[in-house]
């Protein structure tokens, strides 16, 4: 079934489950913006709804279930006032849902979302730093075993490449919603080497003459390439160089 009808049976279950309580459903990220891959990528789904009880959450467990059995992550539920409320904390989420949304029910609730600059470069680094910390715990223990080195590898590069985005526009940039542009964009902005990202984005699309020779040589190079973004997202708290979101 396309995921365009599956989305529809989404909206409508949640429509019959939670009636007037149920302010808009949106779709955000990159299946928002048709860049999503099928084998590695989640519809992620947020719910606006009018107050959250039990009874509400009693409501949508059935829903949530059939829709986390088709592979995606469970539907964000946010009150508007916590919508309205969170982008400080959040400044990230609220930046990808302000730019890359669909709203597929009811009211436009992403409109007027503003992110403060101040929150956003921060929790860019942090979420860059943290991704990259945890990256060298798991191969840590994996090294020896090329096959699943590999596969982290692989499945690792979508998150750095969200976070690049992020880091561009942090840097006055745009936004681009691509993946293959974004590290382009990347490696004009911040001088990057592009060959490692370009390699694992060819090896998530299953391209027949992608191949990981040395995938702890690629590592070590995949990681340095995120380290040097890092540091240029470091220095803007220093410089106060970017834009205002």
């Amino acid at each position: 079934m396309p995921m365009a009808e599956v989305l529809d049976q989404l909206v409508d279950k949640l429509t019959k489950a939670l009636g007037p309580d149920l302010i808009s459903t949106v779709l955000y990220g990159s299946a928002a913006v048709g860049d999503r891959d099928e084998a590695y990528s989640d519809y992620n789904v947020l719910c606006v709804l009018a107050k959250i009880t039990p009874e509400q959450l009693g409501a949508t467990e059935p829903i949530f279930r059939w829709w986390r059995e088709k592979g995606n992550p469970a539907p964000l539920l946010l009150t508007e006032d916590e919508f309205r409320g969170s982008s400080d904390c959040f400044p990230m989420e609220f930046h990808d849902i302000r730019e890359h949304h669909k709203i597929l029910q009811g009211a436009d609730v992403v409109s007027g979302i503003s992110v403060e600059y101040v929150h956003y470069r921060a929790q860019i680094e942090h979420e860059l730093r943290a991704k990259l910390l945890r990256l060298r715990q798991k191969a840590s223990g994996i090294l020896s075993d090329k096959e699943v080195l590999r596969r982290l590898l692989a499945d690792s590069v979508s998150t750095f490449c969200v976070l690049f985005r992020h880091a561009l526009v942090a840097t006055g940039g745009s936004s681009p919603g691509q993946k293959r542009e974004i590290i382009g964009r990347a490696r004009e902005a911040f001088g990057i080497e592009a060959a490692p990202f370009e390699l694992l984005l060819d090896v998530r699309e299953g391209k027949s003459a992608a191949k990981i020779e040395d995938p702890e040589a690629l590592l070590a190079r995949y990681m340095a390439e995120i380290g040097k973004v890092i540091g240029i997202v470091d220095r803007l708290a220093v410089d106060g160089g970017g834009r205002g979101n």
